[in-house]
């Protein structure tokens, strides 16, 4: 019975080549859109879950309350680590640095690798694969460093790298004990090697009073929970910890975890809780995956109701000679299964086409797991459900028919069958008329943003790490880079120029009330900072020299929220020492594009710090500047290849999320409009097949070309219009939603329906043209001689 089903699904598939394709064609890329969004949100979900244990696994954060706002950091103390240590339920304290890119070298190789400064037992708590070595004794002695596979072909080859040795920063050598897998995407870590540290609490001499204070916040840890544990008791205990000690704000600080699986997906903290991040974006393309595929399906439904006609017959003939609901309903479902499984097949070409383009896209490096079983599963499903949605109402529809007056041929179909297609093209129009309008909101926001002032000036500005031997040979260094007019000003900084790695709080300030307390941005500079960033001052000036440390200079965001009028000559107490303020510079996007610029506090010391930022000459070449930077670089620091970058790059990088995301809805409010048309092709060539007599009359009668085209199209238009009134609202309400989470946006005009309203209206027009001038064109009188 089923072969028999299988050769008539076959046959009907056959004869109806062209709506046949439509199908096919509208499902594949329904399929397509699902699966690729599918994995990447499969991928996104597995960050950090190859790790064993992870679940046990907690990032220590703060909490700081900034005058009723609740800041959140991951900057954490050495203090509060051997603090969290004594808490019973805790089995490891792991702390490590930023993670940051190094100069290491074997013999006269130097390369750069990005690494961590960790724990000794870093490895045992985060149990990546180790090809050699053990994670309990490879970072026991200060001087030892692991590193991945990548790391050790580079400097060794085929050679086994175990015990030999590799010099750190031109420091010191470091012995190989442990070689590790290469970290992969989905890690949130992202390392080429480990050193201990205890390197470098022996090598560092500002690590010596790094343990005395709740208020040195300079390095990120974790803790891994003993098991059985109970993560909110834990939580609780450790809440308060920081409120043991005076002074540095502590009392307005409160310790919080966040467990592993959270890390990637729920970066964004309100009111102190994990409240959103990239989270966000994986559910908006989650509803487009199925939005899109549920345009595939409709096109299904609405042509296989449609031509019902052409299969009343069959049906009625059928049930004449005893054939039950039942088999008729296996029967359809059957050819809906079969057209779904070559949509799937079509589905799966596209996607190996498609994913390394969406890869370089997204700048991800989502790949078909082929040996998951839960990727066949999940397939499976995806074919059964699809089949199911697409199959199901026609199947019941047609079963249906009366075999008595089908026979007759009295078919009606009713203004039921007419009301559910029309319902059907509304809502497949609807979500890609959505599509087309957040396409258009997101371009205009990352626009709105990239024409903000920034306050300063990024165009030709570099920053290089101060790193090997640059800080003793700092002033020789810039004193040739600016007597070669290469360059026109060089600075120095604890931050690069377009980010903030500290952030502390002000004890006192004239006109504070009682138990106030500001957290803010706070950085380190040298010589000449402001005037090579392209920062003006408001009023003051600027320091006299790196001995100057007893003044400070804030920016004009800082002032506001201090409430200091006239602050030059005031006097703040910072760290239990009194500056005096002796200029305020305008506010500079250094943090964050999207969002107002947060107060800033700037004060001086003597020597380098960790940043070199400089300006090119505006007449000489980037290629040529770079290779004499390069030679002068390596006069100086011999030990490290020459590595840079430029702050107009680093600035743009900052986009890169929204961008990404303005593109995949652009490509997939195409595919959605695309598979939309497909079906509003289909529906129109029905249309005028239907039609074709009164077509044949009414151009008898003297009907144009024109009035038979309006005849056939303006169904489709109203229906378009009525997509274009539901749409409106929906996208407005969910975009205004987004728009939220910035500070600085963009304003939704009615100018963006109207745009998005006529393309959709125009691609309509255009799809149903052809079916209509077609029909139009048509010699009247072979529709006409049969009657």
């Amino acid at each position: 019975m089923f072969q028999n089903f299988f050769l008539t699904a076959w046959r009907n598939l056959k004869r109806n080549r062209v709506f046949s394709a439509i199908n096919i064609l509208g499902l594949s890329l329904g399929m397509t859109v699902a699966l690729t969004i599918g994995l990447w949100v499969y991928h996104e979900y597995s960050f950090d879950k190859f790790l064993p244990g992870y679940d046990q696994i907690y990032q220590v954060r703060r909490n700081f309350d900034s005058n009723g706002e609740i800041l959140n950091f991951t900057t954490t103390s050495l203090k509060l680590a051997d603090a969290l240590k004594q808490v019973p339920e805790i089995e490891r304290v792991i702390v490590s640095d930023w993670m940051g890119t190094h100069g290491l070298m074997v013999g006269d190789r130097k390369l750069n690798f990005r690494g961590a400064v960790a724990d000794g037992e870093f490895l045992e708590a985060f149990r990546y694969p180790m090809v050699k070595g053990s994670p309990g004794v490879s970072l026991k002695d200060a001087y030892s460093i692991v590193i991945s596979e990548s790391m050790a072909k580079a400097f060794f080859g085929s050679e086994d790298p175990i015990n030999k040795t590799i010099r750190y920063e031109n420091r010191h050598d470091l012995k190989v004990t442990g070689v590790l897998k290469d970290v992969p995407a989905n890690s949130t870590f992202q390392f080429s090697f480990i050193i201990p540290l205890a390197y470098m609490e022996q090598t560092y001499d500002y690590m010596k009073g790094a343990r005395q204070s709740f208020g040195n916040n300079s390095w990120q840890q974790f803790v891994q929970l003993k098991p059985g544990s109970n993560p909110a008791l834990v939580a609780e205990k450790v809440r308060l910890i920081t409120r043991s000690e005076q002074g540095y704000n502590a009392q307005h600080s409160e310790v919080v975890l966040q467990p592993m699986e959270r890390w990637h997906l729920y970066s964004k903290y309100v009111n102190g809780k994990d409240s959103g991040g990239f989270i966000e974006y994986i559910r908006i393309f989650c509803i487009i995956g199925v939005a899109v595929l549920l345009i595939g399906c409709i096109n299904f439904v609405n042509l296989s109701t449609a031509r019902s006609e052409k299969r009343a017959r069959e049906v009625g003939v059928r049930k004449a000679i005893g054939s039950l609901r039942g088999e008729l309903v296996i029967q359809f479902m059957l050819e809906s299964f079969l057209m779904t499984f070559i949509a799937f097949l079509l589905a799966c070409v596209l996607l190996e086409l498609a994913l390394p383009l969406f890869n370089q896209l997204a700048g991800k490096s989502v790949a078909v797991p082929y040996r998951e079983p839960l990727y066949w599963i999940a397939l499976l499903g995806l074919v059964l459900i699809t089949a199911l949605a697409a199959g199901a109402k026609p199947a019941l529809y047609l079963s249906a028919f009366r075999p008595v007056q089908v026979l007759k041929g009295k078919v009606q179909h009713g203004t039921s069958s007419s009301l559910s297609r029309k319902i059907l093209v509304v809502t497949q129009f609807t979500c890609s008329i959505a599509l087309i309008v957040s396409t258009i909101v997101i371009y205009n926001q990352v626009q709105f943003a990239k024409n903000r002032p920034t306050g300063f000036d990024t165009n030709r500005l570099m920053v290089t790490w101060s790193n090997g031997d640059i800080p003793k040979n700092y002033t020789a260094l810039r004193n040739e880079l600016l007597q070669s007019k290469i360059i026109t000003d060089i600075t120095t900084a604890s931050s690069p120029a377009t980010e903030i790695y500290w952030h502390s709080g002000v004890d006192n300030w004239p006109g504070m009330y009682p138990n106030e307390n500001i957290e803010m941005a706070t950085v380190v500079i040298g010589q000449d900072y402001f005037r090579t960033m392209g920062i003006k001052f408001r009023e003051g000036h600027d320091f006299t020299s790196l001995d100057d440390t007893t003044k400070v200079i804030f920016n004009q965001a800082a002032m506001t929220q201090m409430r200091i009028k006239d602050p030059i000559g005031k006097l703040i107490t910072w760290n239990e020492k009194r500056y005096e303020i002796s200029g305020v510079i305008e506010d500079a996007l250094i943090a964050s594009p999207f969002a107002a610029a947060e107060p800033m506090m700037f004060l001086t010391e003597p020597g380098t710090q960790g940043c070199l930022i400089y300006r090119l000459a505006d007449k000489v070449p980037a290629a040529t500047a770079i290779s004499k930077l390069t030679a002068i670089f390596n006069r100086y620091n011999p030990s490290f290849s020459y590595d840079y970058s430029f702050a107009d790059h680093d600035y743009a990088q900052k986009f890169n999320l929204e961008q990404m995301i303005g593109k995949l809805s652009g490509i997939f409010a195409l595919l959605a409009i695309c598979i939309s048309c497909l079906g509003l092709f289909g529906l129109a060539a029905y249309m005028a097949e239907q039609r074709n007599k009164e077509i044949g009359i009414r151009k008898v009668l003297g009907a144009s070309v024109g009035q038979v085209w309006m005849l056939l199209s303006k169904d489709f238009a109203i229906l378009v219009f009525i997509s274009i009134l539901i749409s409106t609202p929906v996208a407005w309400y969910f975009l205004q939603h987004w728009l939220s989470g910035y500070d600085y946006r963009v304003t939704i005009g009615a100018e963006v329906f109207i745009i998005a309203g006529i393309l959709a209206l125009l691609i309509t027009l255009a799809t149903v043209s052809f079916q209509s001038v077609r029909a139009a064109l048509a010699n009247p009188v072979s529709s006409l001689k049969d009657e």
